[in-house]
């Protein structure tokens, strides 16, 4: 029979405490420790699930700061991120016990509204969010509007899995700042269709130029003491393999956003000096030439040398062509501009 026994014994409480410390991270915001994406989707998962049981609706927000990029550029991101950290405690303390805030990552934010009976109960809910914002934000002696944007899509009638549910209220959000920003908005069908018409048309412009589909048509300009035309103006249009020619208002916009604009707008320029030059040797010496800038041409570094190299490239004269601004454009940066 064992007459001894040897016991050993290992402390390891710091382990376990590093293990929950690591688990924590995992599924926490460091910023504003709500959840992340990770926890979210889980909780989410599990909203889901026990609104399938009790039949309940759901409500999905999407909502992202407005103009907060702004906020970074100019009072910095130290700044920024207490903001952040201050739309987080107001929006957590308008909300239920069981409801969920989660950061998703920069300024977009998730919240997860179970247990509803009605849509009006997520209208009241959604309106009472963007009240929130009403009043400014103090950081630093800074006082700082900012408004949100929100998108919502609901359980069941606007998908029935996480996936599609967040999809559907980002694509609703998008359509809040569409509407003016500082407002939310619901998801509906016709979004889809318009990213789906949007994503199509992504695809085909960033071929267009390419594929020769870009074309220039040209506007005349008179002078009202002679009566003489004095320059022209350079129209862009899109002849688009299936839907024929398509006007800058449906596309210029698109071409801003993804950054196409840059290589079609030094396009526009030289098929424009280009052309001037044609008419200049049928004896039209004196016309001028006009070209619209986008705000992202001028702002890019290196207009005046890409400008440069297209008149020796063409031999047009830098006195025959007009670079148009919008005012948004001159009164951005009034020193640079004059510069």
């Amino acid at each position: 029979n064992a007459i001894q026994y040897i016991g050993v014994f290992t402390d390891i409480s710091n382990i376990k405490e590093t293990e929950h410390k690591l688990e924590y991270l995992a599924h926490h915001d460091p910023l504003t420790d709500l959840p992340n994406r990770l926890l979210c989707n889980a909780r989410m998962e599990h909203e889901l699930q026990t609104a399938k049981r009790h039949e309940h609706l759901v409500a999905v927000m999407f909502l992202d700061l407005d103009m907060f990029k702004n906020i970074n550029d100019s009072l910095g991101h130290a700044l920024g991120d207490k903001l952040l950290q201050k739309v987080t405690a107001r929006l957590s303390g308008h909300l239920r016990e069981e409801d969920t805030i989660a950061r998703l990552g920069g300024d977009e934010f998730v919240l997860i509204i179970g247990t509803l009976s009605s849509r009006e109960d997520v209208e009241h809910f959604a309106g009472n969010v963007i009240e929130l914002f009403l009043n400014p934000f103090v950081i630093n002696e800074h006082e700082i509007f900012i408004g949100a944007s929100i998108g919502i899509s609901m359980f069941p009638a606007d998908g029935d899995d996480v996936e599609s549910l967040l999809r559907n209220a980002d694509a609703a959000m998008y359509k809040a700042k569409e509407k003016g920003r500082n407002n939310y908005q619901f998801y509906t069908a016709e979004l889809t269709n318009n990213a789906y018409e949007r994503l199509s048309m992504e695809t085909y412009l960033r071929h267009a130029l390419e594929n020769n589909e870009l074309v220039l048509h040209y506007q005349p300009q008179y002078s009202l003491a002679t009566g003489q035309m004095i320059a022209v103006e350079a129209l862009i249009r899109w002849q688009h393999p299936e839907q024929g020619l398509i006007y800058p208002d449906r596309f210029i916009s698109l071409a801003e956003e993804t950054g196409l604009i840059v290589p079609i707008g030094e396009w526009v320029i030289e098929t424009a000096c280009s052309q001037l030059v044609k008419w200049q040797q049928t004896g039209c010496t004196q016309l001028r030439m006009a070209v619209n800038l986008s705000a992202r041409q001028f702002w890019k570094p290196g207009l005046a040398m890409i400008v440069k190299d297209i008149l020796i490239k063409t031999g047009l004269e830098a006195s025959r062509l007009d670079l148009e601004l919008t005012e948004s454009i001159i009164m951005r940066d009034t020193k640079i501009t004059e510069d």
